[in-house]
Parts: structure tokens; C-alpha cells; sequence
């Protein structure tokens, strides 16, 4: 389970402590102590941070993120030279760590203060609060966002610029519903569609064509 679930663990633990109580002077608080009880439950699931098998090779692209591809595309249409966009939505349900998708050095890193519209939204990317983070590996460059959405209030980077990272390692997490998107460049073969579900760190979004 992540660090960033025990505040909430805390309050949860605290309110429950009261409502037990007040239950011994006013009975149906024990309901509410349940209420309680299943919201400590969703939010302990909702942190969770479970162990992955990152696939072997130095030429792979992993997924970031767990949830659905929402879109992909190239960044600049009808270029083919132009990198593609993997947006990926993650629901409440959905595992809410984010992961390197290759090895390499962080070059740079943007916060960039904006609103909380649905991370549904094309333009989600362009006027929502997010982290941008380029990461430079031994062949490619890649650029990760990290885009609160409607419920998420918070995007949580744990790495900053100049760390190294192995393909697949942690590096942060988004609080309840939100969207990772990846930008890889033209020379990575896409080997995942639109609609498919995948999860971050275990599902090879591409693969890196040899250099002739």
C-alpha cells in the first residue's frame, strides 16, 4: 500500500474511535462506525501498490500506468514521422501507481497548475493540473503526464529531475480517477490498440525498431 493512504487511514481510524463512543450512549452510531469501516476498506484498495513482473529486454516500452487506452494517435497527423499519444484512463478501481516505461535519467520536469475537468476530455491534457516528465533512455526519449481528472485532486511525483529510473520502477501515483498519457517516438512499434486494458509495468506498449 502506498505512504500517501495512512493520512486517510488516520482520519478514518479517528472518526471510527468517536462514533464507537457515542454508540455507547446513542446506538445507531455503530452504523456509522461501519460506514466508516467500508470507507477505510476503499481507501486501503484504492492505495494499493502491488508487486509486477517487468517484462525482460532493453528495447521494450512498458506500460505506466493500470487502466484503458482511451486513445491513440499520432501527435500530428498524417506525419510519419510524428510520435504517438497513449492515453490511458485509470478509474477508481484501477491500481493508481505510475511506472517508469523505460530506463533512463530524468531530464526534465513541468508542474503545471490547471483545472479538473473529466479526464475523459481530448483537451484533458491541455487545461488540467499535471506532471510533465521527460525521461531519456540509452535509444529513446520519452514524455509521461501525470493528469488529475474529475475526482483527483492530486497528481504525486516521487522522483525528480536527474534521477535514474529502471524500466518499470515506481515513480508516482494519482489520487482516485485521472488519465497517464505517453508520448514515445516514431521509432517504437505500438503493440497494444485502443480499448485494450493494461497494467503499469507488466504490458509492453511497444517495442524499439533496431537501428540500420
Amino acid at each position: 500500500m502506498a505512504k500517501e493512504a495512512y493520512p486517510y487511514l488516520l482520519w478514518c481510524g479517528l472518526a471510527a474511535a468517536l462514533l464507537a463512543l457515542a454508540a455507547l450512549w446513542w446506538t445507531p452510531a455503530w452504523g456509522l462506525v461501519a460506514v466508516v469501516g467500508l470507507v477505510a476498506a476503499f481507501v486501503a484498495y484504492f492505495f494499493r501498490d502491488p508487486e509486477r513482473q517487468i517484462p525482460p529486454g532493453s528495447d521494450i516500452v512498458v506500460s505506466p500506468a493500470d487502466g484503458r487506452i482511451t486513445r491513440l494517435a499520432p501527435v500530428t497527423p498524417g506525419d510519419p514521422a510524428s510520435p504517438w499519444l497513449v492515453s490511458i484512463f485509470l478509474s477508481p478501481l484501477d491500481v493508481h501507481i505510475n511506472r517508469a516505461p523505460i530506463a533512463g535519467v530524468i531530464r526534465d520536469v513541468l508542474h503545471r497548475p490547471g483545472q479538473f475537468k473529466s479526464a475523459l476530455r481530448e483537451d484533458a491534457a491541455l487545461i488540467n493540473e499535471q506532471f510533465i516528465v521527460v525521461l531519456e533512455g540509452t535509444h529513446i526519449t520519452v514524455t509521461l503526464k501525470q493528469i488529475a481528472g474529475l475526482i483527483a485532486r492530486r497528481c504525486v511525483l516521487w522522483k525528480g529531475v536527474g534521477d535514474q529510473v529502471a524500466c518499470g520502477e515506481r515513480i508516482g501515483l494519482i489520487k482516485f480517477s485521472s488519465r497517464t498519457d505517453l508520448i514515445v517516438p516514431a521509432e517504437v512499434e505500438l503493440q497494444v490498440r485502443q480499448g485494450q486494458r493494461v497494467k503499469g509495468g507488466a504490458t509492453v506498449i511497444g517495442r524499439i525498431r533496431p537501428l540500420d
